[in-house]
């Protein structure tokens, strides 16, 4: 157990390391994915939210079993969960908080591409310290504490022993070659005059967070997005992304910062790199 020294004030409580932490995210992402396979399944109709979003059943479901876990397992760390935060329920974060996205990709839900996630993420003084993204359709799990894994798992199974996770390493970017990365669902004209830019050999669309996580495996290079995100959206991804070596920038070149209360949690426009050296902004 290691102290989170000037989280919570003056009681500070014993945290698990980042990578106990993240092993606790995984199994409750991996958990919740089994009760959003259980609604991807069956016909049905989703609900829009006062933001204009779309909500269904799996996301309410995913939530409920991941804040009672967390409950459990790290009661003393405020969540922020995007559902509860569209019923106004926004608890009062200090250096500490998790962030959750009980179904990220609603849209690829919904069409039924199987490119959606559950995300879960520890911030600390603004930085993401350990994350979990699961894709319960593509069965396969992305986790980091202070080091990157990725393994493959059935929707509601246990984690399957150490020996069958595999280290993550992004790659170092290839000279005029790179992969560039864009939303299926969102991208605009600044993300198209971006990528114009760069020295991009193939583009491919994915959904959700399985962006972060295709650069974090050194499958891909890049991934900017200039629309509109919040950080539930993007913090278990980029916690993955960044212990497997690579980074996610903000437009004016910093590194991502999370725990934005004031901005009401939505993210800036950024940039994801595998290589952070060969970034342009």
């Amino acid at each position: 157990m290691t102290k989170a020294l000037g989280i919570f004030g003056s009681k500070v409580p014993s945290l698990p390391s980042f990578d106990v932490v993240a092993e606790i995210f995984a199994a409750l992402a991996v958990k919740a994915g089994l009760a959003v396979m259980e609604v991807y399944g069956q016909p049905g109709t989703h609900r829009t939210k006062a933001d204009s979003s779309p909500v269904c059943d799996a996301d309410e479901r995913a939530e409920v079993i991941i804040l009672a876990g967390l409950a459990q397992s790290l009661p003393h760390v405020p969540v922020v969960a995007e559902e509860a935060v569209s019923r106004g329920e926004i608890p009062v974060c200090g250096h500490a908080l998790i962030l959750v996205d009980p179904l990220d990709g609603t849209r690829e839900f919904l069409g039924r591409n199987g490119e959606f996630t559950v995300n879960i993420a520890l911030i600390i003084d603004g930085v993401p310290q350990a994350g979990a993204v699961y894709a319960p359709a593509l069965k396969k799990l992305w986790f980091a504490g202070e080091h990157a894994f990725v393994c493959d798992v059935e929707p509601g199974a246990a984690l399957p022993p150490s020996t069958q996770w595999r280290p993550l390493h992004a790659r170092i970017a290839p000279v005029g070659a790179l992969v560039a990365l864009a939303s299926r669902s969102h991208c605009d004209a600044e993300t198209e005059a971006y990528l114009a830019r760069l020295p991009v050999s193939e583009r491919r669309s994915a959904g959700s967070s399985l962006k972060f996580c295709a650069i974090a495996e050194g499958g891909a290079d890049v991934y900017p997005r200039f629309g509109p995100t919040m950080e539930w959206d993007t913090a278990a991804g980029d916690a993955v992304l960044r212990a497997a070596g690579g980074a996610v920038l903000a437009s004016d070149g910093a590194l991502m910062r999370y725990g934005k209360a004031a901005s009401n949690y939505r993210n800036s426009a950024f940039i994801a790199w595998g290589d952070a050296s060969a970034a342009i902004l």
